[in-house]
């Protein structure tokens, strides 16, 4: 009787324990937000900050004061073996100067999305399609000659920031990954 008591048991167990892998097994995976999956596709890579000298004239007039970052792929960013910041930094350059981006005369005018896209296709186009992401515009002012010689002349206390051409976004810092 003891016998078929602990038969009965043990059938009892291996049952509800199949059922119980196959309802595991037969889960329907979580729906997978794609705006989630990208953004798990893709890698910070933070800038520097950088002073470009505005001229006009022939002399200095000012600087620009930026840091832009940018999130890339990741997967491509792997096999690449580019000094990452150089690179972005010199391509600022390029459109801060070369392109006059920026006019001064027409703080209003600065269009933020433009810059963005032209940053990312100018780097896009250098390194390879579908490289850079996103755009991240940190700091973009701007600082006359006259501002540094005033923050300079009041030994730097209560300093004139200059003329904020773009209100940046905020970067959290992330861990560091891969020595890019």
């Amino acid at each position: 009787m003891i016998k078929l008591l602990l038969t009965g048991l043990w059938v009892c167990v291996i049952t509800l324990g199949a059922v119980y892998a196959s309802v595991q097994i037969n889960k329907p995976a979580p729906p997978v937000d794609p705006a989630t999956k990208k953004k798990e596709m893709e890698e910070l890579v933070r800038g520097e900050s950088i002073t470009i000298p505005v001229i006009s004239n022939g002399a200095i007039s000012g600087y620009f004061l930026g840091r832009v970052s940018f999130m890339m792929d990741k997967e491509k960013i792997k096999g690449l073996k580019l000094p990452m910041t150089e690179l972005t930094t010199d391509e600022l350059f390029t459109l801060l100067i070369g392109n006059k981006m920026v006019d001064l005369s027409k703080p209003g005018a600065f269009d933020l999305e433009k810059f963005r896209s032209n940053i990312k296709d100018s780097l896009n186009k250098k390194l390879g399609d579908g490289l850079v992401a996103e755009v991240l515009v940190e700091q973009l002012d701007y600082l006359s000659k006259e501002d540094i010689r005033n923050n300079a002349s009041r030994g730097n206390k209560n300093p004139n920031p200059g003329q904020k051409i773009v209100e940046g976004v905020k970067i959290e810092e992330a861990p560091k990954s891969s020595g890019h």
